[in-house]
């Protein structure tokens, strides 16, 4: 792995849009630079052996174009939500998605804001979940899944500043916590509205010889 230089080196490694806290994800990305060239399937086996259970990296491409970050254009999230009728979210994903603006608040480092979760929202589908209580109670009763997709904009609209705006639109109130996964984010396909993969860039690029680096 490279370092900075200087009088306090540290790590070339940098995280691209880290999903929010208490958030799970299948998608999250980080570049990181190297001494010299390595076959990306042996970094990620060495990487990936290095994880705690249940932290996978399932795959290494490396870098052959520039600006990786600014193709994360966008995310698409699974919302579960226990509790919840299909029948419930359908009308209040209706009510969102009729709605030409929805203002949510949002306290962050510079005070509460207020912001307009409705603009970011390119999609939002629900369906049922057939599943039994687990442990945690989770899975009892009706169980609704939102399907979202959210442009990464700012400020960054999330999934918890959409469901402050079904609760707004249409008094949509689980009881328990929703569960949250990040199921993609990359590049957004304007006419069919899905999320794309990020990394087809450099993996398709004919190989040149670079600097030392690599994404992950």
């Amino acid at each position: 792995m490279a370092y900075s230089a200087g009088f306090s080196p540290h790590p070339k490694v940098s995280y691209a849009n880290a999903a929010p806290t208490g958030t799970g994800s299948e998608a999250e990305y980080l570049e990181i630079g190297l001494v010299e060239r390595r076959d990306p399937e042996e970094l990620r086996s060495r990487l990936d052996e290095s994880m705690p259970p249940g932290l996978d990296i399932v795959e290494a491409v490396e870098a052959r174009t520039s600006d990786f970050t600014d193709r994360l254009e966008a995310s698409e999230w699974e919302l579960r939500l226990d509790g919840v009728a299909r029948r419930e979210a359908e009308r209040a994903v209706a009510s969102f998605l009729a709605a030409e603006s929805v203002e949510v608040e949002r306290q962050t480092k510079k005070g509460l804001r207020t912001f307009d979760a409705r603009a970011a929202v390119t999609s939002l589908t629900s369906a049922e979940a057939v599943s039994e209580a687990g442990p945690d109670g989770r899975g009892a009763g009706p169980c609704a899944i939102l399907r979202l997709v959210v442009r990464h904009l700012t400020p960054a609209v999330r999934p918890d500043d959409v469901l402050s705006g079904l609760r707004a639109t249409a008094d949509l109130a689980p009881p328990v916590p929703a569960a949250v996964t990040r199921l993609a984010q990359g590049p957004l396909d304007e006419e069919t509205g899905t999320v794309t993969d990020p990394l087809a860039p450099d993996r398709d690029a004919p190989l040149v010889a670079t600097a030392p680096g690599g994404s992950a």
